[in-house]
């Protein structure tokens, strides 16, 4: 008898007889599953061999994301916009936030649009498996390609979405810098962050399914803890009169440092003035929360590699 043969006589004799389980046989002939696991660094190179497949389905989704619409692509860009005045009515005008702040629209945009990038990242991470589960039944690839195609989708609005920030900014007369060229550093940083918090709600995601019901409300209190509509300096320590410890904890919220190092490099008029620059734990957060979330982010998500899709 073969050695197949034999694999197949034994396997059935183990699981009707019990002789022996069926793991121990399948490790004796040097079967494994088909959805085994890698090892990470292996899980690794696969996703960098299927680079072009998720840039492609990214991209894909951004062009039949708004195909429907009669406005298309232009509602990337109105939403943040939308939402920048409605809060700009209520938070700068009604509530009298823009008194102390120079350059308030300015300010208010340049939060907006930062916070925008990530908050829909983690919403799209969110549905990442769950909406992709006939894909992930017929295809064996690394599941991460999902929740990657889907901050690189979000990725390639914010491009836009950046020429209308930037714009809009030179229209409130804050005038290119050097300090410019920061840029791209800052959002390669927020970039790196939101690939591993995405990939960290992708898996909650999978198996929460109210995760998608609770989110708004998450992403809505962080939208409020992050200093979008107001300074964290002067509305916590000078206008709150609470501990400077309170203050340094929401700079170092995420969402906060990259806003406060964005408006740093983009409004330097109310910096000069105000003398309203972001302390060095800034700058610090964002490096530790970009590398820290892209490691656990992809460690903790291949960690239940095999259980995507399942159920």
């Amino acid at each position: 008898m073969s050695q197949p043969e034999s694999a197949v006589a034994d396997a059935q004799a183990g699981g009707h007889s019990g002789q022996e389980p069926l793991a121990k046989l399948a490790k004796r002939y040097g079967l494994r599953r088909a959805i085994a696991r890698p090892r990470f660094p292996v899980y690794l190179r696969q996703l960098w061999e299927r680079r072009h497949f998720i840039l492609t389905y990214a991209t894909s989704r951004n062009v039949s994301k708004y195909s429907n619409s009669a406005l298309g692509q232009l509602w990337q860009v109105l939403t943040p916009l939308l939402n920048a005045a409605i809060y700009f009515l209520m938070f700068g005008l009604i509530l009298g936030g823009s008194k102390d702040i120079k350059n308030y629209p300015a300010f208010l945009l340049t939060g907006m649009f930062v916070f925008t990038f990530t908050q829909r990242t983690i919403t799209a991470g969110a549905k990442s498996i769950s909406s992709n589960l006939s894909l992930i039944r017929a295809l064996h690839f690394p599941r991460a390609s999902l929740p990657l195609a889907y901050t690189i989708q979000e990725l390639q609005q914010l491009a836009i979405s950046m020429g209308v920030l930037l714009t809009l900014v030179v229209a409130t007369q804050e005038w290119p810098t050097w300090y410019w060229l920061m840029i791209p550093v800052v959002l390669g940083l927020q970039t790196m962050f939101n690939i591993g918090a995405g990939l960290v709600i992708a898996r909650l995601g999978a198996t929460m399914r109210d995760l998608n019901q609770l989110l708004p409300f998450i992403t809505r209190t962080w939208l409020y803890a992050s200093g979008v509509f107001f300074a964290i300096q002067d509305k916590v320590v000078g206008s709150a009169g609470l501990p400077q410890w309170v203050a340094n904890v929401m700079y170092l919220n995420p969402a906060a440092s990259y806003i406060e190092w964005m408006r740093e490099i983009l409004i330097r008029t109310h910096n000069e003035e105000y003398g309203h620059h972001p302390p060095t734990m800034v700058w610090v957060s964002c490096v530790s929360w970009a590398v820290f979330a892209l490691g656990f982010g992809f460690w903790y998500f291949w960690r239940a590699e095999e259980r995507y899709g399942r159920g």
